[in-house]
């Protein structure tokens, strides 16, 4: 694997961007990235220290004449969401991801880049090795484990860190800080099937929904994009209505934090209605393609003969299962009344899958606000135990309340005017970072979080713009050298 972007700029953080594309890095699998990370403190002689998770920690000193300074924790997670087309044979495990340069964005072949948060990631490491860049006392913190459920930074212990500041690498928006982060929590289902044997003279498909771009379920929750689970079931609750229809499997989406790109269902109609289903199904698509025609141009519901299967859900699993999947609420709740254009609730249809006689739900809730995640979180439950499945909760994790007063966040925004002559966008993120877990266990510990600009993050779209590195770099570096004394 040669050189793909050795000639980007700067050459160290593309250079380590690169290597980390080396590395398979899986949430709870990153042995192998975790390694390249120590390697690089213990080659370059600085303070590397490992948490019983596995969270790493490498301590560079001031550069001379800023020891008095406030000390800083640069900070990114080191895995990644692994998703794939489904005609892409890729190993996460084992296999690199093949990154490539397309006008002024890298992308990847046929999976995740890898960028959130492996640019951020490689941006501290490029700290950590430049010999030029003025800063006080520096912690990097790289840890585990943040797209499956926060995690890693879930196990800090609360007096490993000894820096003021946390300055966390893991937005996806040159020239907007970011001071605030929602809270979430998972909401899962688990339907316990009747299975039978399946029907004679029945004729077997697999209706499929694809073409969908997917993304990460906060970010662009918003954006209004199709949720392929959701219009997969819609087609079969809409088609059972007049006419008879047994469900052997349905699955769609990989991941909680995922907006579900593609759906698949095995169904079995009567021979004589073959030809009724093929009609519907062709208007379905019709009629999907032309709601979401704006933001889903590629969306494509099919169908195609499918091998007999032996045994089908019983109809009052089929029908309980499928009147749940198209009542429980999905995307955008509440917006912000504080912050224009922020959504403040929100909830995810990520998962169904079929798995033998059990027939799992993964939803993700998020919301700042404490009371509004229960809320939404009991609107899910209340659908899932009406239709009699079992219901099981995550852990959860915290949001991170925004400090207008900040002084991190008043070096940002000083530095900021005089680099580019404007004030920089503060808000917050309907995401969860780091940042609201880390700020609970270090209460007093000043923070914000920034980043080059990304697109289509958890999803095989995903990309990062090549043009924003140096100029977030460039602000990075102009921020680390104007912190506070102490």
């Amino acid at each position: 694997m040669g050189s793909v972007l050795g000639h980007l700029k700067p050459e160290l953080v593309w250079y380590h961007f690169e290597e980390i594309c080396k590395h398979p890095r899986p949430s709870k699998k990153e042995e192998k990235i975790a390694q390249y990370v120590v390697s690089v403190g213990e080659r370059l002689g600085l303070q590397t220290e490992k948490d019983k998770f596995g969270n790493i920690v490498i301590r560079k000193p001031a550069t001379p004449g800023y020891e008095n300074r406030k000390a800083v924790v640069l900070q990114g997670h080191i895995d990644m969401v692994c998703e794939k087309n489904r005609d892409v044979e890729h190993d996460f495990d084992n296999d690199p991801i093949y990154p490539y340069i397309d006008g002024d964005w890298v992308k990847a072949k046929g999976t995740t880049l890898g960028a959130d948060n492996g640019i951020g990631v490689a941006c501290a490491l490029a700290v950590l090795e430049s010999k030029d860049i003025e800063h006080g006392p520096l912690e990097c913190l790289f840890t585990l484990d943040e797209e499956t459920g926060l995690t890693g930074a879930s196990s800090l212990k609360k007096n490993w860190l000894k820096a003021d500041i946390l300055i966390n690498m893991d937005s996806e928006d040159l020239g907007t800080i970011f001071i605030g982060c929602s809270g979430g929590k998972n909401t899962a289902a688990t339907f316990k099937a009747k299975l039978e044997k399946a029907p004679r003279n029945y004729s077997s498909y697999e209706l499929k929904v694809a073409g969908l771009k997917g993304g990460h379920s906060g970010l662009e929750i918003q954006v209004g994009r199709g949720n392929a689970v959701k219009i997969l079931n819609r087609a079969i609750w809409s088609y059972s209505q007049e006419n008879n229809i047994r469900l052997s499997e349905i699955n769609g989406g990989n991941k909680h934090n995922a907006i579900p790109r593609e759906a698949f269902a095995v169904v079995l109609v009567p021979k004589n209605d073959e030809k009724k289903l093929k009609k519907f199904v062709a208007k379905y698509n019709e009629t999907v393609k032309s709601e979401y025609a704006a933001v889903e141009p590629d969306l494509v519901v099919s169908m195609e003969k499918h091998s007999a299967p032996e045994k089908v859900m019983d109809e009052k699993t089929q029908k309980h299962l499928v009147n749940a999947l198209y009542a429980i609420p999905h995307g955008v709740i509440k917006m912000s009344n504080d912050i224009p254009g922020l959504v403040e609730t929100s909830t995810n249809l990520a998962v169904v899958e079929t798995a033998g006689k059990n027939i799992n739900i993964v939803t993700s809730q998020r919301s700042p606000v404490y009371s509004q995640n229960v809320d939404i979180t009991n609107m899910v439950t209340a659908v899932l135990k009406l239709a009699g499945s079992e219901i099981t909760y995550g852990d959860g994790y915290p949001g991170w309340a925004p400090d207008i007063n900040s002084d991190i966040l008043k070096v940002f925004k000083s530095t900021f005017t005089k680099m580019y002559g404007k004030e920089p966008e503060v808000t917050a993120i309907h995401a969860g970072l780091e940042c609201g877990i880390i700020k609970e266990k270090y209460p007093d510990m000043d923070m914000i979080s920034f980043g080059p600009t990304m697109r289509d993050v958890h999803s095989p779209a995903e990309k990062l713009q090549i043009s924003t590195v140096p100029e977030f770099f460039n602000q990075l570096k102009t921020v680390l050298k104007n912190i506070p004394v102490k």
